[in-house]
């Protein structure tokens, strides 16, 4: 395995750390069938993980990046195309006893569903309403009366929701808390950029879709499921795409865990088919949006102007003296080039062999519904010319970056950003 990483000479004696990789095997994802789920996987994390500052040293100034919390399946056409197929076998009385079933319990999830394609489900608001009780908890020192908060969101609206659910928390703790909240299309060139080229290269089949085509063909086996789902051959051969009912039904089970109800569809799925599809799934992200070996760097560098208003905005943070935050919302494709060319352990991995993919990048540990990039700013004010110290925290688990350090996780911002700024950023 190929890994980009770049070293940046510091101080004699320091140390370069590396914390574990956001990577899995097969075992690992199984371990819980959610997982499967890829960017379907609900936000697992329940406590915050910190190291203790350095002496003297406390909390003054966050600088976030959150994906939506949990959703519906993003068309309600997601959900209708199962169930029309399904109630048209068993108008034909091509349903087997398990079929049958099955149509019922999509129609109860319907319930519930229907209509809300793409919607910000309520566990989602909750995700997003913990996230920011526990960063409030882990930070009081930035949480202080009348501290100046900006909060801003891409334009869709489950990210407007999710944001409404973070501020709203935030001042639950604290209501003398100044947050100001945006959704404009003035911030999408860096909450949701994608360059010209980027989209150019995802364009083109030879890049990666022919031989994504040719992996998820191989990988999708649905005639055991199809079978124990229709009891008559001749209505599936004229009625039934079986690899589009098998994906639909996969979609629909990832998805139970992000909604109000109990259902459950993996009883319809063997492990070895949930981790195929999974496979497919996650090799959509690590080449779409992720350090794939064949894009040479150019998606991940869609992050690149998100990357400078982080910079940008810890300085003008910085300069102030003052406590603040900046939180910002978005999707999951722009955190995951987001990691990626911030160069967070185990996100920047590259590599060209499908088969390597899972082993190299794992959507389900980066980029769950709620993921989240947190950059917490640290300083010593009592010495105010002892350096501004930084540390990164993917979905609340402290992360490393290839820049020296001998105070692990926490770096001098000095030097992350003149790694970033000279060694990422530049053409």
């Amino acid at each position: 395995m190929n890994t980009f990483r770049y070293l940046l000479p510091i101080a004699a004696g320091a140390t370069f750390i590396f914390s574990a990789p956001a990577q899995s095997t097969k075992e690992e994802t199984l371990a819980d069938l959610n997982r499967t789920g890829a960017v379907y996987y609900a936000y697992p994390v329940t406590e915050s993980r910190n190291t203790k500052a350095p002496k003297g040293y406390e909390p003054f100034y966050i600088s976030h990046y959150g994906r939506h919390g949990s959703r519906y399946l993003i068309s309600d056409n997601d959900y209708r195309q199962v169930a029309d197929k399904l109630h048209e076998a068993d108008r034909a009385g091509a349903l087997t006893p398990l079929g049958r079933d099955v149509m019922q319990r999509v129609d109860s999830l319907m319930a519930e569903a229907d209509r809300r394609g793409g919607d910000l489900s309520p566990l989602g608001a909750r995700q997003h309403a913990d996230i920011a009780r526990r960063m409030y908890r882990a930070y009081p020192e930035v949480f202080r009366d009348g501290t100046d908060i900006s909060a801003r969101s891409t334009l869709v609206v489950r990210c407007v929701l999710s944001m409404a659910a973070f501020c709203e928390s935030l001042k639950e703790q604290n209501p003398a808390l100044r947050i100001t909240r945006e959704s404009s299309q003035r911030y999408m060139d860096y909450l949701c950029h994608h360059s010209e080229e980027s989209h150019r290269w995802r364009d083109d089949p030879a890049n990666y879709k022919e031989e994504y085509r040719k992996f998820k063909n191989s990988h999708t086996n649905p005639d055991r499921l199809v079978a124990s789902l229709f009891s008559d051959p001749k209505f599936v051969t004229k009625s039934v795409d079986p690899d589009e009912m098998m994906w639909g039904l996969y979609w629909i089970a990832s998805d139970m865990q992000n909604m109000e109800t109990d259902l459950s569809f993996y009883d319809l799925f063997t492990p070895d088919e949930l981790y195929d599809l999974y496979q497919c799934f996650n090799y959509v992200f690590y080449a779409g949006d992720g350090n794939y070996a064949g894009s040479d760097g150019l998606i991940i560098r869609n992050a690149a102007p998100l990357v400078e208003n982080i910079i940008e905005s810890a300085d003008a943070a910085i300069a102030s003296g003052r406590p603040s935050a900046d939180l910002r919302f978005g999707h999951d494709g722009n955190l995951i080039s987001l990691v990626g060319l911030l160069h967070l352990d185990g996100c920047d991995n590259s590599v060209a062999d499908p088969a390597d993919f899972d082993s190299a990048f794992s959507t389900w540990k980066i980029a769950p519904m709620a993921a989240n990039l947190q950059l917490v700013f640290f300083r010593d004010p009592k010495h105010p010319d002892h350096p501004v110290l930084v540390k990164f925290m993917l979905n609340e688990e402290e992360k490393s970056i290839p820049v020296n350090t001998d105070t692990f996780p926490f770096y001098r911002w000095e030097d992350v950003r003149s790694y970033y700024l000279d060694r990422v950023l530049p053409d």
